[in-house]
């Protein structure tokens, strides 16, 4: 038998960046899992003393809070710097130009719809910077249920198949004004 290795594999760029940040904060507390790979969190915080912890009321003043890779909804992030936690923000620079992308189109009036899960960090942290709300849906079906505005603003979850993202797209672009 042959095992041919990809050209690419391991961890994506992102959560590179991410674990490389972690190490930099020798005992620091991230705010939710860093990444989805519990044995690197383990070794983080074996290593490194980089402690994991899923509530927002354990940051005091002081504390060093590194944001998970899939960002966090925009009012907890508030909240960190209000109480003057030292936050480190470990989000994929993929997931912060969604953040952009919802806050901007939506102040300026564009409905935003978000290809993704719902239920994902990843999106509940970029459907927050949404100024008016956005639509999260998983298929064109679900699409085909919404009133939408003429003028439509869509961003994708990091993780989501580049194929299916343009199915949404090229199902919205004939049918509004503009996207």
């Amino acid at each position: 038998m042959k095992i041919k290795l990809a050209e690419n594999y391991g961890f994506c760029f992102g959560v590179k960046r991410a674990i490389k940040i972690a190490e930099e904060n020798v005992n620091s507390v991230t705010y939710g899992p860093l990444i989805h790979n519990s044995k690197e969190i383990e070794r983080l915080k074996v290593d490194f003393n980089v402690a994991l912890s899923e509530s927002l009321s354990d940051f005091q003043a002081g504390d060093k809070a590194v944001i998970r890779t899939h960002g966090i909804p925009k009012d907890e992030l508030e909240v960190l710097h209000k109480r003057n936690v030292d936050v480190i923000d470990a989000t994929c620079p993929y997931v912060t130009k969604p953040q952009q992308i919802c806050e901007e189109m939506s102040a300026a009036g564009y409905d935003i719809v978000i290809f993704g899960d719902e239920e994902h960090p990843e999106i509940k942290g970029v459907k927050s910077y949404a100024i008016h709300g956005a639509h999260v849906v998983t298929s064109v079906a679900e699409l085909e249920k919404l009133h939408l505005k003429e003028k439509i603003a869509v961003v994708a979850q990091t993780t989501r198949k580049a194929e299916d993202y343009l199915e949404i797209c090229n199902y919205l672009i004939p049918r509004y004004k503009e996207v």
